[in-house]
């Protein structure tokens, strides 16, 4: 029998409830170590706070920037990104009936049914007695009746996979002129006028469709004149003038991204020490504004675009569906800078010595700690305590792995971001589960016998 001054042994769960609420009080010790920072160090704190609050501002104007940019640069210069994007408008049913509209008016203005036909009837009844003069008057239904018959020949082209291979031509070639402009290479057929219209040309389509009419029976088909008309695809005023800029946006739509990145190592680093996961997890909310206000900033644009297209060169719902089919790749960019940046804040703030992060962190522990219970209690082996010890380090590279695949991947999409971001947490959550049984303070002669 023990005396009743002896000590009894701690049980193994006894000892890892001890070891839990030891952390604990260290953690919390740890968050208020900052307060007690002698005076004398008060302003060296200050200074390093305004140098971390200016770099985070340059965090977001370099994010903002980049994105811009990378957009820019792959949209106007990369001839096969840019025709990857506008190929989907070719199936449009909107876009569609616009190519049909303007097609079958250029036709029959050029062609004049009515006054051909007039002609021909007043002509018969000059000739043939017996037909009434009342007959000339069918001449505004005969050219109903073709316009119609051409506007459904033309419709029929346009819905079909021949179009397909016509549509990405001709937008290859129009992607030629814009990149002929801006490069100051005027040796291929520029189809942009002064005032920074972009567009396609239909003469192959018309040539199609006077085919298609012919072999349908058109009797006014071989009447069709050689028509030379364009498609606007959309408007800028100023890109006639964007020569000098072009090779610098090119330029920098590869350094701005490294810039960004420096600029949040930098605020980071700049940082008071013992504050540098909370600068961190502002560099993820300073991306995050960032990419908010673009997301404002292209909606404003957007609107400004469509009050700006005249609607006799672009109705508004075809100049609708263009600008939005344009604008897909910069939004999936933005959105996936977007999570990234909400990622690395989350990380940042969980990682943090707030009292709420503290309390997330001891929760989850409390949690890993009666799944290892239920599991049956061990001594951490030579590749947990070494995890553990690299705890930090493996965060930071999982997070920079996470980021730099996103921010260099040529075309994001959204599958790859939502990829990227389950993966990065997956990563980080096993990490913290192989460390546990070290971080846990289970010693050997702690652990249950097998």
């Amino acid at each position: 029998m023990d005396s009743p001054g002896s000590e009894q042994p701690l049980s193994t769960t006894e000892r890892r409830e001890l070891d839990s609420l030891r952390r604990e009080l260290a953690e919390l010790r740890g968050q208020r170590t900052p307060v007690a920072v002698p005076r004398s160090g008060t302003g060296h704190s200050t200074v390093r706070w305004i140098a971390a609050i200016l770099l985070l501002v340059l965090v977001a104007v370099l994010g903002f920037s980049a994105v811009l940019a990378r957009f820019a640069s792959s949209e106007i210069l990369d001839a096969d990104r840019y025709v990857e994007t506008v190929t989907p408008l070719g199936s449009n049913p909107v876009l569609q009936g616009e190519l049909a509209d303007q097609i079958t008016n250029e036709i029959m203005t050029r062609l004049d049914v009515e006054s051909i036909t007039a002609e021909a009837l007043t002509s018969i009844t000059e000739t043939a007695p017996r037909v009434p003069p009342a007959v000339v008057g069918l001449a505004p239904v005969i050219a109903d009746q073709a316009e119609s018959f051409v506007h459904k020949t033309v419709e029929s082209l346009v819905s079909s996979d021949e179009f397909e291979t016509l549509w990405i031509q001709a937008n290859r070639e129009a992607h030629q002129a814009l990149t002929a402009v801006l490069t100051g290479n005027t040796r291929a057929a520029v189809v942009i006028s002064d005032d920074g219209t972009v567009s396609i040309s239909l003469t192959p389509i018309i040539d199609k469709v006077r085919a298609k009419l012919t072999e349908r029976g058109f009797a006014f088909a071989e009447k069709i004149p050689s028509i030379d008309k364009s498609f606007v695809l959309f408007q800028a005023p100023d890109l006639v003038k964007a020569q000098r800029a072009t090779s610098l946006l090119d330029k920098a739509s590869g350094v701005l991204p490294w810039l960004t990145l420096l600029a949040a190592v930098g605020a980071v680093w700049a940082s008071p020490k013992g504050m540098r996961r909370r600068a961190g997890a502002l560099v993820g909310v300073s991306l995050a504004v960032a990419m908010a206000l673009l997301a404002i900033a292209i909606s404003i644009g957007r609107s400004l675009y469509l009050d700006a297209v005249p609607a006799d060169v672009l109705s508004p719902q075809a100049a609708t569906v263009l600008i939005d089919t344009l604008l897909v790749p910069l939004k999936t960019t933005l959105r996936a800078v977007f999570v990234l940046a909400v990622v690395i804040a989350i990380v940042g703030y969980l990682t943090g010595a707030s009292g709420s992060a503290v309390a997330v962190r001891s929760a989850y522990g409390r949690g890993a700690d009666a799944i290892r219970v239920r599991a049956g209690g061990r001594a951490p082996n030579r590749f947990e305590s070494v995890v553990a010890q690299l705890r930090l380090p493996l965060r930071a590279a999982i997070v920079a792995i996470a980021t730099m695949t996103l921010v260099f991947w040529r075309y994001p999409s959204g599958a790859v971001v939502a990829v990227t971001v389950l993966v990065a947490v997956a990563a980080l959550l096993v990490v913290e589960l192989i460390a546990r049984p070290a971080l846990s303070g289970v010693s050997p002669g702690d652990a249950r016998p097998t």
